[in-house]
């Protein structure tokens, strides 16, 4: 089966796929795990270095810092399935993640502090505080509701005539305290009315090119 191994190392590191030297700190470990959970999960191949050289794992050590991410430095826990690989004479560990459904995971820095990451591309990206609120209503049993003020209009509007605006833009733009703001955005995000697109330069959010403009006015 070396040659499905080599498959997946072809594919470089993706949203979907981390590489890993070797496993020395259980806490960046954690770091990936989560951002895996909150995202489209993925996979960790332990023992292959960045430019794709197969390293092999030193031993059974790492499979039990993997463990101490998942359920020590995650929270809560990340459940993960393991699978060795024999190649050219070493051992890789591919590590499975799946996405979760109980987002966010949040993973422990080595400042003590519980911070919850997405995996965009190929990075670990911290999560906006935009998404934490959104992952929050997702999970609570009340739903939605909200009403159309002309706060969301103001939204609305100012995207049909820019391509994107930022949580801080939209505060300042809109004269908005900071939980009424985010309170829209989130609502937004949930029905798909907007889209929030996050890089490693920050976040902004968009119209979602595929909701009709003209069941957009009837929102707002």
């Amino acid at each position: 089966m070396s040659s499905y191994l080599y498959k997946l190392i072809a594919e470089g590191e993706h949203q979907q796929q981390d590489f890993k030297f070797c496993i020395n700190d259980s806490k960046k470990i954690a770091k990936s795990l989560v951002a895996f959970a909150n995202t489209d999960g993925g996979r960790l191949l332990i023992g292959v270095k960045d430019n794709g050289k197969i390293a092999g794992i030193s031993s059974d050590e790492e499979f039990y810092m993997i463990e101490a991410a998942a359920k020590i430095y995650s929270q809560p826990p990340i459940n993960f399935t393991t699978q060795q690989w024999q190649v050219e004479g070493k051992t890789v560990l591919e590590i499975g993640i799946e996405a979760s459904e109980t987002k966010p995971h949040y993973a422990k820095d080595e400042n003590g502090k519980w911070l919850a990451y997405i995996r965009i591309k190929d990075e670990n990206i911290l999560a906006h505080k935009i998404q934490l609120e959104v992952w929050k209503k997702e999970q609570s049993t009340k739903g939605v509701y909200f009403t159309y003020s002309e706060d969301e209009r103001f939204l609305i509007d100012f995207l049909k005539n820019n391509e994107s605006i930022t949580f801080s833009k939209f505060m300042r733009k809109a004269q908005l305290q900071r939980k009424k703001a985010e309170e829209i955005l989130s609502n937004f995000v949930i029905i798909d009315i907007i889209k929030m697109c996050t890089t490693q330069n920050g976040t902004h959010f968009v119209l979602n090119t595929e909701f009709d403009r003209d069941e957009i006015d009837k929102f707002v």
